[in-house]
């Protein structure tokens, strides 16, 4: 495997259009779940490195050369990277299911959206603009929309290339600079995103990659004088201690946290549409998904009938190869994470009725994997329940009215994303309305599109990616005045 993504594996440091070792020689191994081996050892960032980083990121954004850049010029060069990573699809795609241990059809997905995303924003570079203003008095006044300035972008290891992109491709089109911090677990391919943004002819500190620990290399660069804006993806627990941080410089922040988001099936839904949305929602991304259906509420009169499906279906969803074509569920990100999804599972036996999965697997002796888990008679209170578990397991609650539907939905002190599942029009958007989660899908789920704004209520975080909202989290307005007389 290893082999057929050498043109594309660096391991170093990408700084202001340099590959470098760290300061201190120091490096950490990457593991392939699936196998347990280590496939790289990757550079770790020492804080001379992220002052380095960040350093060259300010310099490029107070340069000529940068600012030199026309809207248009800059819009150019995303729609160049996009062309170049095109070009090592399959090369990219490998090496995502290479350290992330999701199936291979996955990692083609979500790299082909890291290409519309690019595509995206580069079509948007020339078109952020100001307004002018009717004020009272004899004046001229208008607005400019301005980049923000340098970004911290610190991305999480379940969609490695893909979230890093709803940050760093809306920054750079607002003409920001970007430092990248990809997870420790999931580095391989931010370091060769650099490779081709370097291709692209981006200028040196326009985007630059450091890796390590987000307790360490992480928050290093939220502590930054020289950071203006940190884009952070993950945990809840971790957001809040960003925005701890980030407060003593004022830091513009935007988080995209955790989820528990529930999955409504009405008794009135298309059934086998319903289960196959359930079953996706979950088990897509091996549940490694921040806005994963892993709350499946289910109106009592179809309650038998959807679990008794979904749990066949789950029965039969063998963890794989994630290299092998047929395979639709690979292992969890990593040892640790493995460990952490078998806790919740354990804790789920002693709460709730376990119908299918919940141990631990292997494949040709090796992986960390997790089988497709589910509970049936989950209430709230219950871990399972409550808690993001980041795996492939789900909790099915009951209910009797629509009523009480949404009152378990908004049981939650996340709000990301919500499913329902209907033929009554009037009642989904009634639902959809009610419910208090940044993204709703309706008969669907789990979609996404590069001009689709995504984020959270409540503690699933604040601000949104995609979309023109995005650019919003990347520019300044400043208000100018002319005075006429």
């Amino acid at each position: 495997m290893t082999a057929a993504i050498s043109p594309i594996l660096k391991t170093d440091l990408f700084i202001n259009n340099e590959w470098r070792p760290s300061s201190t020689g120091a490096r950490f191994e990457v593991i392939n779940p699936a196998t347990e081996e280590v496939i790289a050892e990757v550079a770790e960032a020492s804080p001379d490195d992220v002052d380095a980083a960040v350093k060259a990121a300010k310099a490029c954004f107070e340069s000529d050369a940068w600012r030199s850049l026309s809207a248009r010029q800059r819009g150019a060069l995303l729609y160049r990277a996009a062309d170049l990573l095109e070009e090592r699809l399959e090369e990219m795609c490998r090496l995502e299911t290479l350290h992330n241990g999701k199936p291979l059809f996955e990692s083609k997905i979500d790299v082909e959206m890291t290409i519309e995303t690019l595509r995206y924003y580069a079509g948007w570079a020339d078109k952020i603009a100001g307004n002018t203003i009717p004020v009272d008095g004899p004046f001229f006044t208008y607005t400019l929309r301005e980049p923000v300035g340098v970004v911290a972008a610190i991305v999480p290891w379940n969609f490695p290339l893909n979230l890093a992109s709803w940050k760093f491709a809306p920054a750079l089109a607002a003409g920001c600079t970007v430092v990248l911090k990809p997870a420790s677990e999931t580095p391989l391919t931010a370091l060769a995103m650099a490779d081709i943004m370097q291709q692209a002819g981006f200028p040196p500190g326009a985007f630059n990659v450091v890796c390590g620990g987000g307790s360490t290399v992480g928050a290093q660069l939220v502590r930054h004088p020289g950071v203006d804006k940190i884009a952070f993806t993950g945990s809840t627990a971790v957001g809040k201690e960003i925005m701890r941080e980030a407060a003593s410089t004022l830091k513009r922040v935007t988080l995209e946290l955790g989820g528990k988001s529930p999955n409504i099936i009405f008794a009135d839904a298309d059934l086998k549409a319903a289960v196959r949305g359930a079953h996706n929602g979950i088990f897509y991304g091996k549940g490694e998904v921040c806005a994963a259906g892993s709350r499946l509420l289910v109106e009592r009169s179809v309650h038998d009938q959807v679990v008794e499906e979904l749990a066949e279906r789950a029965r039969k969803l063998v963890p794989g190869d994630p290299f092998d074509k047929n395979t639709r569920l690979g292992p969890v990100v990593s040892k640790k994470q493995q460990e952490i999804v078998l806790s919740y599972i354990e804790a789920g036996k002693k709460e709730a009725k376990l119908i299918a999965g919940g141990n631990p697997a292997k494949v040709n002796g090796k992986g960390y994997y997790v089988e497709a888990t589910i509970f049936d008679d989950a209430r709230p209170g219950m871990k399972i329940v409550d808690e993001e578990i980041f795996g492939p397991v789900l909790a099915v609650l009951t209910f009797d009215d629509v009523e009480e539907g949404i009152e378990l939905a908004n049981r939650t002190m996340y709000g990301l994303a919500a499913g329902i599942w209907t033929r009554d029009i009037q009642k989904a958007h009634r639902v959809a309305r009610a419910i208090k989660a940044g993204t709703v899908w309706i008969n669907t789920y789990n979609f996404y599109d590069a001009a689709a704004p995504f984020g959270g209520y409540k503690q699933s975080g604040f601000g949104r990616e995609l979309g023109r909202e995005a650019l919003e989290a990347y520019t300044e307005v400043k208000t100018v005045w002319v005075g006429l007389k």
